[in-house]
């Protein structure tokens, strides 16, 4: 343990690694969640910090019953609350968890999820060869059924893709509640927007973490269950927010270096992306395509909005004429492969030629 501890770069008998978990009305899943903090096989030292973000239910109690059963297993409990009327919302009760442990690593878990018992031993090993990174994981979905394009695409993203899918609207390419990182790092980036109910704050924590030089990895085992129900704080943030966070960061990170590109979809979504980019990235696209000859008969596509006179017509073209780069905006896995097969015809390279924005 003492040699372990050593690599990591910890003085012996610090903490090494704190289960972050925040808690806001979580009675129904909070004692699935903290027994599997309980039944993790990591030898090293461990604490759990909790932040109570003003629950009403019976979520304190379950908290109190479970101190005493951790810290009888020897894993020390913080417990924080907001005990006003109102919760500050996750990214405040992320930052106060943090904030009140001591770990040289942060394990973050929802309180609806369940962690499998080799999660924070495995992620823990890859952290340690990867200071500067998010490192995630694989999931099953709880129920089963519920987003089954999403899980697939967390579960499967190569280590390219990683990097590369970042753009598109499934969010951080690994998901929050798998996150394992360093806490050096952690504060290095910044803590979590406080903002509050509808901030997509650990989109804008991942746009950070890259923009600062951030790797990311996915350890290749499945060691979440990820819970999806109507409660979730997912739920109240706006699609249009994270659109425009989206854009924005897609502006910063890649059209910036670009000349020209071509849009890929002349449809609504393309359109909408054409009409939210900055008047100097809107003057780069040099054309849109598709495959639906409806779309392509037009010709053109007419930019109404616009002050300039006259109005800027940029061509609609077949995918097989238009010249790369490609921003895309055709969802993946939902063609029956038609799209995938299309773009494996080009013989482009994602990250280079190409990004999916959808």
């Amino acid at each position: 343990m003492a040699e372990a501890e050593r690599a990591a770069g910890s003085p012996p008998g610090a903490v090494q690694v704190s289960v972050i978990v925040p808690v806001h009305n979580s009675e129904c899943w909070l004692d699935e969640c903290l027994k599997s903090v309980w039944e993790q096989d990591f030898k090293q030292t461990m604490e759990l910090s909790i932040f109570n973000d003003a629950s009403k239910d019976g979520s304190a109690e379950i908290i109190a019953k479970w101190k005493i059963k951790l810290e009888d297993a020897g894993v020390p409990v913080i417990v924080g609350s907001n005990d006003s009327a109102q919760p500050r919302g996750v990214g405040f009760a992320k930052n106060q968890a943090i904030m009140q442990s001591s770990g040289t690593y942060l394990c973050f878990l929802d309180s609806d999820d369940v962690m499998m018992p080799q999660r924070v031993r495995l992620q823990h090993e890859a952290a340690i060869q990867h200071p500067n990174s998010i490192i995630g994981c694989q999931i099953r979905r709880e129920p089963p059924e519920s987003t089954e394009r999403y899980t697939r695409w967390v579960n499967n993203l190569t280590e390219e893709q990683l990097l590369t899918q970042v753009f598109t609207s499934h969010g951080p390419t690994v998901i929050m509640p798998t996150w394992f990182c360093s806490r050096e790092w952690f504060y290095h980036v910044g803590k979590f927007d406080e903002g509050g109910k509808g901030v997509p704050e650990d989109l804008l924590f991942f746009y950070k973490h890259l923009q600062k030089g951030g790797e990311v990895l996915r350890v290749n085992h499945c060691l979440l269950l990820y819970r999806y129900h109507p409660q979730a704080a997912t739920h109240s943030v706006l699609e249009e927010t994270i659109w425009n966070h989206r854009v924005k960061f897609l502006e910063d990170r890649v059209l910036s270096s670009w000349a020209s590109f071509t849009i890929w979809n002349a449809g609504k979504q393309g359109k909408k992306l054409y009409r939210s980019l900055s008047p100097a990235n809107r003057k780069k696209v040099t054309a849109f395509c598709d495959v639906d000859g409806k779309k392509i008969a037009k010709g053109f596509y007419t930019f109404e909005e616009s002050e300039e006179r006259p109005k800027p017509r940029i061509p609609i073209c077949h995918f097989s004429q238009a010249t790369p780069p490609f921003i895309i905006c055709v969802k993946q896995d939902l063609t029956g492969g038609a799209f995938e097969s299309n773009l494996n015809m080009l013989n482009l390279k994602e990250g280079m030629d190409y990004y999916h924005f959808n």
